[in-house]
């Protein structure tokens, strides 16, 4: 069932995601070389306690962490470690969520370390501005099928592939909520888009093969060629006639200033 937010309850969505916002932008002070992403997990969580939040992604159905850190092939879902140290030149995706108030927000962005090859960067750059395509077809009137189809073209016609098996929902009382929004798709299919309507939009863009395997923790995803997937997330409502976008980059991109890609 798709539930409907009142205008109330789409600023409470906005506040959770402002928390969001604001630790991965926390986050973003602390990646470079050298690094653990376990560090980085440790201070989201006590980010997002310190402002009022509960860290949604923790314990979710068994996910061990506050975060979601997948470097390099890994597309979503990587577990943060001890072990893993981010080296000059690796990209990571950030995938952050918080519950505050009865209600839930959650957002992505993928970060350089260090100085990144320029075809890497270019994917990055890529799967960010394709967020935003798909977020211009998110208003009352259109389809599910209108974002997949924006996200899709615009990055297949720069050469990349766009992951099938995991896609973009709704969010609200709960993090994962009715419906799917996936990254393809074809133009006027799919559900309608009705004012109220709060989903997660979140493009998945590999640089090599769509397809994707699952590694041994039953969590983290990873390309089949290990060539690199990037990962960019707002959570956005419809509303108005348009979309709101209730999360921010505002926030790292003040952060990552000319560092920004």
């Amino acid at each position: 069932m798709i539930f409907l937010k009142t205008d109330e309850e789409i600023e409470l969505l906005r506040n959770c995601n402002q928390i969001v916002a604001k630790t991965l932008a926390e986050i973003a002070k602390l990646i470079k070389p050298g690094i653990s992403t376990l560090a980085l997990d440790k201070r989201a969580e006590e980010f997002i306690r310190d402002n009022g939040g509960v860290p949604n992604f923790l314990g979710y159905g068994g996910f061990p962490n506050s975060i979601c850190a997948s470097v390099n092939e890994q597309v979503v879902h990587g577990f943060p470690s001890e072990k893993t140290i981010l080296k000059e030149g690796d990209i990571i995706s950030i995938d952050c969520g918080v519950a505050k108030d009865g209600f839930n927000g959650d957002s992505a962005y993928t970060f350089c370390v260090g100085e990144v090859a320029p075809e890497v960067l270019n994917l990055l750059r890529t799967t960010k501005e394709s967020l935003y395509k798909g977020i211009e077809q998110a208003y009352e009137g259109r389809r599910i099928g209108d974002i997949g189809n924006a996200i899709q073209t615009y990055c297949e016609d720069r050469g990349y592939t766009v992951v099938r098996e995991m896609v973009g929902h709704g969010v609200g009382r709960k993090l994962h909520e009715a419906p799917e929004v996936p990254n393809y798709g074809k133009k006027g299919n799919g559900i309608m888009l009705k004012s109220g309507m709060t989903i997660a939009i979140e493009p998945m863009i590999n640089m090599g093969t769509r397809n994707i395997v699952f590694e041994k923790d039953g969590w983290t995803t990873r390309t089949v060629d290990r060539k690199p997937s990037a990962h960019f997330e707002h959570s956005v409502a419809i509303r108005h006639g348009k979309a709101d976008i209730l999360s921010s980059f505002e926030y790292i991109e003040q952060v990552l200033g000319d560092k920004e890609f």
